[in-house]
């Protein structure tokens, strides 16, 4: 027989409402069945002194079914009843918490008398990361708690606090240390012993911080300004404004409205489509989830340069030790030097102390023969993106690795397999392409070899979840994933300029959409250096097509030294940091049309650059998707947004298309196509995206077959 999610049990005189839906006790629609059925059962038994509210497992309530908000029959209003029905109880009610105590859990346990907290127990309400608010009155109750500064800082970033700072703010009345339910239940007597009654948050007004007078329009400043593509941060605003000023009738008729707005809007839509496809992205087809790992517990770098010091970060940063190798010493301590650096901008900034500061440089060894790596169980070589010297860089590992470690490309855009090949040993190999600032960057591609072992596969997955970072598993092609597609957007991107349009065109296009920044800032910002090298690689391949113009502008900015920021020139100019239009980069595009044959605009607008930038991209990432190279749109929603600066409101370039509708994608490249001629197939619609418009589908709807 099933155990019911929720039961009410006595324990004494009193009764516990226990709630038991694993892993994470989320409100499902049996909980929020099961919560009304035990605090109606509590309320017909006069003979018990107090109810606790209380979960089993690892976890309090840590939020509610996501999926359940996709469903236009969907309601919070039958759990907010049972809230106010917990809250109306002249009997105390007592919530005992552990673990995340998040979103809906912590409204739960804002609706209870008293709240009592285990140490480590975190709380929040992450609703703004979805794109929602709160919908179950922690815009109302919250901010009688704590107040309106901490409570709309809290909403609006969807940052947690720990137990101390959340009894020190108000949230919760006591910590206390032992089994929640043994704490839980000596709270609610001593409660219940004092008859002091019962403390509604609904009866109690907003404390008085001296607000000045236009706080709130304030705020609603501050947040069009800080987001301005996510509808919730002036609905967040809005709703602790109505908490403040409103009754709480009245404020929580206000938040409804705004969460029902929310709800069905397209970008919470959209982040909601992100959060799911993050955790399909570390479900691999074909991968039992019970393969066993290979032991990871010293972690070997090769190239202590900004890229090898960054992914040594994420390993000291969770307690690995790491051999950094380096071909000179200077070299090392030059790496080892910039690691310390960050480490004490970030103590400078206190996120960490200066202790921890030295327990992670510690972690950190710097050798200068390779021989050192014998000992690791996992070898990343961080070098030159060059196919010859990673060749020649992997057929070493194979020789110095112990047998069973894995070895590690974090190549960009090379060939995989081939350097899989060059370690005579392609089962151990696998690519961990990390972005740069790798330390700081949360998007890993792993990328799975033509005969990666598939405990090797599961591992650096693992490891990536341990390091805290977002994984999605890429096949080998040029680029894998995001480079792949970002290519196509590059190579738009420079055309446009070489037909006439600025960098500061270009860029503002697409950053007008939300883009967290410009083809053009981004390539300057990475290092014109870096894109040339690798589009001569692709060249030596033999992966560029017969077209003298491809790439030009990038070629030609890398032979006269123009590097981009670290430079003082790329595709812009710089004044510090800052990016301005630079006539002589006009000259050099300008140059390069009259080579190259390129006809010069001065009719260039916006909607033509987001189209040209952006539609072949999705293209692309639809021919991805047909080869196999990944597993789900979803995933290239992923990368996207997680390496790339993709608008999250947008839901990732598959998502979106979506959005715009498939057949306008395939209709305005069919445009381009027929208006700018497609010699080399750039604007050749993709056989799956055409399939996809004939048969009427949505990527989202899943891939044919």
């Amino acid at each position: 027989m099933t155990e019911p999610v929720v039961s009410l049990a006595r324990h004494g005189d009193m009764a516990v409402l226990t709630i038991a839906n694993p892993p994470v006790n989320a409100l499902s629609t049996a909980v929020v069945a099961g919560l009304a059925e035990a605090v109606l059962a509590f309320e017909a038994d006069r003979s018990f002194a107090g109810l606790l509210v209380h979960c089993t497992g690892r976890t309090f309530v840590a939020g509610g079914d996501i999926g359940s908000f996709d469903d236009p029959a969907f309601s919070a209003a039958p759990y907010n009843r049972t809230l106010a029905r917990i809250e109306a109880q002249d009997r105390p009610v007592v919530a005992a918490l552990h673990g995340t105590v998040l979103g809906g859990g912590l409204e739960l346990a804002l609706a209870c008398h008293a709240r009592v907290a285990v140490p480590g127990t975190q709380f929040g309400l992450p609703e703004v990361k979805l794109g929602l608010l709160p919908g179950s009155l922690g815009t109302q109750r919250l901010p009688r708690a704590v107040g309106v500064r901490l409570a709309l800082d809290m909403i609006s970033t969807g940052r947690s606090l720990d137990a101390q700072a959340a009894r020190d703010a108000g949230i919760v009345d006591d910590v206390r240390a032992g089994d929640p339910l043994a704490v839980g239940l000596a709270y609610l007597r001593a409660l219940q012993a004092g008859g002091e009654g019962v403390r509604r948050l609904s009866a109690q007004p907003v404390p008085d911080e001296g607000l000045p007078a236009d706080f709130f329009a304030q705020a609603l400043q501050a947040a069009a300004q800080r987001k301005p593509f996510h509808p919730a941060a002036r609905s967040i605003v809005l709703a602790v404004q109505a908490a403040a000023t409103q009754p709480f009738a009245e404020g929580e008729a206000t938040e409804a409205r705004l969460f029902e707005q929310l709800r069905v809007s397209p970008e919470s839509e959209a982040l909601r489509h992100l959060f799911f496809a993050e955790r399909q992205a570390a479900r691999i087809p074909g991968l039992p989830r019970d393969t066993a790992l290979r032991p990871v517990r010293r972690v070997g770098i090769l190239g202590a340069g900004t890229m090898g010091g960054g992914i040594a970060m994420n390993f000291a940063n969770v307690g690995l030790p790491v051999t950094l190798v380096e071909a000179s010493a200077e070299a090392l301590a030059r790496g080892l030097g910039i690691i310390r650096r960050n480490y004490e901008a970030s103590a400078a900034k206190g996120r960490m102390t200066s202790a921890q500061v030295e327990q992670r440089m510690a972690l950190l060894h710097g050798k200068l023969d390779d021989t050192a790596l014998a000992d690791c169980d996992l070898v990343i070589e961080a070098v030159f993106e060059d196919m010859a010297l990673k060749q020649q860089v992997c057929a070493r590992l194979g020789a110095v690795c112990r047998p069973g470690a894995i070895i590690a490309t974090n190549t960009s855009t090379l060939d995989v397999d081939a350097l899989a090949e060059a370690t005579g040993r392609p089962a151990d190999v696998v690519g961990l392409h990390f972005f740069s600032p790798a330390n700081v960057m949360r998007l890993l591609e792993v990328v799975r070899g033509a005969r990666t072992a598939p405990d090797v596969l599961a591992t650096a997955m693992q490891l990536a979840r341990s390091i805290r970072k977002v994984a999605v598993v890429s096949g080998v092609c040029y680029g894998f994933i995001g480079n792949r597609m970002a290519e196509v957007y590059m190579r738009e991107a420079e055309f446009l300029l070489m037909e006439g349009a600025s960098p500061s065109q270009v860029d503002g296009a697409v950053e007008a959409l939300g883009m967290a920044m410009g083809p053009c800032r981004m390539l300057d910002m990475a290092g014109i250096d870096v894109g040339a090298r690798t589009v001569i690689e692709y060249g030596k391949a033999g992966g560029l097509p017969p077209d003298d113009s491809y790439r030009a502008m990038v070629r030609r900015l890398y032979e006269l030294g123009r590097f981009g920021q670290k430079t003082g020139a790329g595709y812009y100019r710089y004044q510090g940091r800052t990016p301005v239009d630079d006539p002589e980069g006009a000259h050099i595009a300008a140059e390069l049309a009259a080579a190259h044959g390129i006809a010069r605009r001065t009719d260039i607008g916006a909607p033509e650059i987001v189209e040209r930038l952006l539609y072949p991209l999705i293209n692309e990432g639809v021919r991805i998707l047909e080869e196999g190279i990944a597993y789900r749109p979803g995933d290239i929603d992923i990368v996207w947004t997680a390496g790339y600066g993709f608008p999250d409101h947008l839901g990732g370039p598959m998502w979106w298309a979506d959005a715009l509708g498939l057949a306008t994608v395939a209709d305005r490249l069919t445009f381009y196509g027929r208006t700018r001629g497609d010699r080399f197939g750039y604007w050749r619609v993709a056989p799956l995206l055409s399939e996809l418009v004939r048969s009427g589908r949505r990527l989202s709807d899943g891939l044919p077959g």
